[in-house]
């Protein structure tokens, strides 16, 4: 790992140049969150058309930001050619909840930053099954980013077997850097926020598959009741139906049935009722 980093206001640091490989909503936010530290970014996508889409999405995060007196000081490259990342301290993968298209995504990696610490942006996986594709699996960390990145206040420190102990605390050091707090968790199915916010999803599922009360007042019931910024449903929505499913179901093999998804999550999934992003999820946007 270089020692080459780029100091930021609250005197922690940033690499000087980050690569993000994904350029859809998460990796759209994590080159964001690098450029306001001061960083410069290249994210990497694969067609013309998700070069476009992600420098469009992009701009309007950093628009919005600066819209409300943020600066952003660093810069956001959008191409095609991985081999871009070779001036990269860091890259994080940041595609979707696949266990073999993350991996070959970071082959890819680290055939074009061989030297560079790799995080990867999973919110389940295991970050040693993970590491198994990689010539360095020491050089790989769990970097669990959450939605919307850049206003979010946590990132997960996932540290896998083989991870290296000097990198989980520039890690940790990175977060700070942009302004964010981390906690360190082993690698483990669902992590510790998966897990628990996953656990709390199913059941407000299944209250309402029940009758027991309507998605509106259950997610009342947790913002009143218990402080829950959202409430489990609305977050389900902004996370994503599809993402909360693919992680039930991940966690349902891993741990036990209590993660079974219930019925109403698969149907709603099945019927591209997938939250905000599709305009219709337990609430309509």
């Amino acid at each position: 790992m270089s020692d080459t980093t780029r100091s930021t206001p609250n005197s922690a640091r940033v690499p000087d140049v980050v690569g993000v490989y994904g350029g859809g909503r998460m990796g759209a936010g994590i080159a964001h969150a690098f450029a306001t530290a001061g960083a410069r970014v290249i994210v990497i996508e694969n067609t013309d058309e998700t070069v476009a889409a992600a420098r469009e999405r992009i701009d309007a995060s950093i628009e919005k930001s600066q819209s409300k007196g943020i600066e952003v000081p660093g810069t956001v490259v959008v191409d095609r050619d991985p081999t871009l990342l070779d001036e990269a301290l860091l890259v994080v993968e940041a595609v979707p909840e696949i266990v073999e298209l993350k991996q070959e995504v970071l082959a890819t990696i680290a055939k074009h930053a061989p030297a560079a610490s790799i995080g990867t942006n999973t919110s389940a996986l295991s970050i040693d099954e993970l590491a198994a594709a990689l010539p360095r699996p020491q050089a790989l960390i769990g970097l669990h980013f959450f939605n919307p990145v850049p206003v979010s206040e946590l990132v997960e420190v996932v540290v896998g077997t083989h991870t290296d102990p000097k990198l989980v605390d520039v890690a940790k050091e990175w977060v700070t850097g942009l302004g964010k707090t981390a906690i360190t968790v082993k690698d483990s199915p669902g992590f510790a926020s998966s897990r628990l916010g996953v656990a709390l999803a199913l059941e407000a599922m299944r209250m309402v598959e029940d009758g027991v009360a309507s998605a509106s007042d259950i997610d009342r019931a947790m913002t009143l009741g218990y402080r829950h910024p959202a409430g489990p449903l609305k977050t389900t929505d902004i996370v994503g139906l599809d993402v909360r499913l693919g992680i039930a179901e991940h966690l349902a093999a891993e741990i036990g049935e209590r993660f079974a998804p219930p019925q109403i999550l698969k149907d709603k999934v099945a019927a591209g009722e997938l939250g905000r992003k599709t305009g219709q999820g337990f609430y309509t946007w």
